[in-house]
C-alpha cells in the first residue's frame, strides 16, 4: 500500500483545516487509513497530508468528483495549487 503526500496551499485558517471532518469522510471511504496532517510554521497558509492508499486508481477518480471538490471547498484548499507525491520505492 503506498504512502502519499499531498500538499497545498489553504485560504481559510489553519485551525478550521486542522479540524476539519471532511478528510477521513472523504478518504475513509476508500479504505485510506493513517491520515496525518503537516503544517508550514514558515507559512501557515502551505499544509499537506500524508496517508496509506490502498487503491490509486480509485483515489484519482475520487479526487475529480464533486464530492472531494465539496470537501475541499469546505476546508478552503486552493485547488490549483495541489501537488500528490506518491512513496517510490528503490
Amino acid at each position: 500500500m503506498p504512502t502519499v503526500i499531498g500538499h497545498h496551499d489553504i485560504t481559510k485558517d489553519t485551525k478550521h483545516w486542522l479540524g476539519s471532518p471532511k478528510r477521513k469522510e472523504l478518504f475513509g471511504s476508500l479504505g485510506i487509513t493513517n491520515i496525518r496532517t503537516f503544517v508550514d510554521p514558515k507559512n501557515p497558509k502551505r499544509v499537506a497530508v500524508m496517508m496509506d492508499v490502498p487503491d490509486m486508481d480509485k483515489m484519482a477518480a475520487l479526487m475529480q468528483s464533486k464530492a472531494a471538490a465539496d470537501a475541499m471547498a469546505h476546508d478552503g484548499v486552493v485547488p490549483e495549487s495541489l501537488v500528490i507525491l506518491v512513496e517510490a520505492k528503490a
